[in-house]
């Protein structure tokens, strides 16, 4: 008996051990899409809008590839963290007492960050008279955001 019960719990951890390798690997792609973000935040926010960055990118590009980056980021954290607390597959109470508790603060985030895209990426937009502020209301919510996706990571992790 010591040995079928031995084989079933090997049984059982192995796709617990499979689901969290998926889970940090998920946490990963995020992490790198929100450093990535990030450093397309910082560059733009340091230009004047449609000015050369360092003479090689017009600042629209440059904003057309903030743009794109912002959505890979909200969709990494979306369809894959996110989407497993939505759809109640979350096995974790803690994870998912969290997640339940930020879920509809991220969701508004992603919302307001998916606003600024349509705002400002396309072909034919131009650069409001708003845009720093914009741009400032988005940090800040970002920034929120972030913190709330820290605590959901770190509690993850556990």
């Amino acid at each position: 008996m010591t040995n079928i019960q031995t084989r079933n719990d090997a049984t059982q951890a192995k796709p617990t051990a499979e689901r969290r390798g998926g889970t940090h690997l998920t946490i990963e792609k995020l992490m790198a899409e929100r450093s990535e973000m990030l450093t397309l935040f910082c560059r733009v926010a340091g230009l004047e809008p449609f000015e050369h960055y360092r003479g090689k990118i017009p600042a629209k590009e440059l904003l057309q590839e903030f743009c794109q980056v912002l959505v890979d980021y909200l969709a990494a954290g979306h369809f894959s963290l996110y989407e497993r607390v939505a759809n109640g597959t979350e096995r974790r109470r803690s994870v998912a007492d969290l997640a339940a508790q930020y879920y509809s603060r991220i969701s508004d985030s992603t919302q307001a960050a998916l606003d600024f895209n349509d705002k400002y990426d396309g072909e034919n937009f131009e650069i409001a008279m708003s845009f720093q502020d914009d741009l400032s209301r988005l940090g800040e919510i970002l920034a929120g955001r972030i913190e709330m996706e820290d605590r959901l990571i770190d509690e993850i992790r556990r």
